[in-house]
């Protein structure tokens, strides 16, 4: 697929569909920016269940994204019911659809992709899962090992959707406390749960703060079947974040 992580690229990152990949970082790293960063890539069919976003910040984020506007402006328009200069903008990325369910069940998510199908004749050639632990599995989570077990159980229904459906099912995950922080590289360890069985890619997310409101993120490699991957985090790409306009910008001079 299109993806705008030249980075990423270059350590031979792809994003095939038919495949099940997993971004992991800790909260406020940019998980969320880096999946919608993607989706809006390219104008391509997506089904993104934003579970952790409500409808008005995906909203102004992908606006922003999409012109390169300023999100606040974008915002206060939308709030002031003057969104109407951006209708015909919006109106082009028209097979880009967005559920805001907070705790989908695996039926609901079915349903609608056969209904996203039925719309539009095929199915997504992306679907992004933000995140996998808001969605409700057959095995309530307990301890630790029937925690692990679901998500595995999980991670294993997502790579056979993205089988059946031809698309890439990209999951947004969480970190171990230890990494939580997100101001260091984090390795494939460090994925909760430990679930690095069966994805097909796993890219780990830390961030550099400048203390000027600047930030930049690094994505890790850390797993990789059909190329280089780094299982310490060590080796990472770099994002340049434009608080205003919501963009992730590859830095030239990534490691």
């Amino acid at each position: 697929m299109p993806s705008p992580y030249q980075g990423l690229a270059r350590h031979e990152v792809e994003f095939r569909r038919g495949e099940f990949s997993l971004v992991a970082a800790g909260p406020g790293t940019g998980k969320s920016l880096f999946a919608l960063n993607l989706a809006l890539f390219g104008n391509i069919p997506v089904m993104y269940f934003s579970a952790d976003s409500n409808a008005a910040t995906q909203l102004t984020r992908s606006t922003a994204i999409i012109t390169g506007d300023n999100v606040r402006d974008v915002k206060r328009k939308l709030l002031a019911d003057n969104f109407g200069e951006y209708m015909d903008t919006l109106s082009k990325r028209w097979w880009i659809r967005f559920d805001y369910d907070a705790r989908p069940t695996l039926a609901a998510i079915e349903l609608k992709l056969r209904a996203y199908f039925e719309v539009f004749g095929m199915f997504p050639h992306l679907i992004v899962v933000d995140n996998i632990t808001n969605v409700q599995g057959d095995n309530p989570a307990g301890d630790a090992e029937s925690f692990t077990f679901g998500l595995e159980a999980m991670c294993e229904y997502l790579s056979d959707m993205a089988r059946v459906t031809g698309a890439h099912v990209l999951a947004l995950h969480h970190v171990t406390g230890e990494h939580s922080d997100g101001l260091n590289p984090i390795p494939l360890s460090g994925v909760k749960g430990k679930i690095g069985r069966v994805p097909n890619v796993i890219v780990t997310l830390h961030k550099e703060i400048d203390g000027m409101d600047g930030r930049i993120v690094h994505a890790s490699s850390v797993k990789n079947r059909e190329g280089f991957e780094d299982s310490s985090g060590q080796t990472f790409s770099s994002y340049e974040f434009n608080s205003t306009n919501m963009r992730l910008v590859d830095i030239a001079n990534t490691l």
